[in-house]
């Protein structure tokens, strides 16, 4: 996925922590950097971010203070919060099903990992701000899958559990995927459905052709057998497999 409009406000001590991160995500997002979290606050007021990724034990004021003081404000109640700490902090000081946090990154990280889990919630992030500029989360929305990948979208439509139909177009090619909180729950792409309507949409080149995601279209149709993740799983092993033969004919 290419850079999107996504503002990240990245909060550390560590000067390796935050210029590696920041490397890291500088392809997927706007990326401000900043040591200290009395900073990262003045800034968040300033200019709210669109995600917030903190480490929780700095000096002064730390990663928990920082959301909290975030959360605080009107303007930015609702900004996603990341936050980074190390096993023992997880277990001792956060509790990730109270404390509402997008997701908790156990310190220390690999980079790749680490750019994995952050790359879904910024694409989460991402498809929810295009719903929006195209009225309010309603109704229906466009894009390319040069702006937006279709395993990309599939994952964004699951972690924001959202109910609605996918669309995908290329080259006079059609595939529909009808979601049901997060869950592809019927799937048509050509003669195929259910499953193999999937994995045939996930075989497609991955920045080729166009989507469309409306959120009042509804289906009692269930031809899935598989959870969205069971599916993408799948069908990554069967595109892996199908490169392979190509590979080896």
């Amino acid at each position: 996925m290419t850079v999107t409009n996504v503002k990240v406000l990245l909060v550390d001590d560590n000067p390796m922590v935050l210029g590696l991160l920041k490397q890291v995500l500088s392809s997927l997002a706007e990326v401000q950097a900043v040591s200290n979290a009395a900073d990262a606050l003045l800034i968040a007021i300033d200019d709210p971010p669109d995600l917030l990724i903190t480490d929780l034990q700095m000096p002064g004021m730390d990663g928990r203070q920082l959301t909290e003081k975030v959360h605080a404000r009107a303007a930015t109640a609702r900004v996603p919060v990341v936050m980074m700490a190390s096993r023992s902090d997880i277990s001792e000081h956060l509790k990730p099903s109270q404390d509402g946090y997008e997701d908790i990154l156990e310190k220390p990280f690999f980079a790749r990992d680490a750019a994995t889990r952050l790359k879904r919630v910024i694409d989460k992030i991402a498809l929810e701000k295009m719903a929006r500029s195209a009225g309010a989360g309603g109704g229906a929305f466009r894009g390319t899958l040069a702006q937006m990948n279709i395993i990309d979208l599939v994952q964004s439509l699951e972690m924001g559990r959202k109910t609605c139909q996918l669309i995908l177009t290329r080259n006079g090619e059609r595939c529909e995927m009808f979601f049901d909180e997060g869950q592809v729950r019927h799937s048509v792409c050509g003669d195929a459905t259910g499953d193999d309507a999937v994995f045939r949409a996930l075989q497609w080149p991955p920045d080729e052709g166009t989507f469309e995601v409306d959120f009042n279209a509804r289906t009692d149709q269930q031809t899935t057998t598989l959870s969205t993740q069971g599916l993408l799983m799948e069908g990554l092993k069967l595109l892996d497999e199908a490169n392979r033969d190509a590979m080896d004919a």
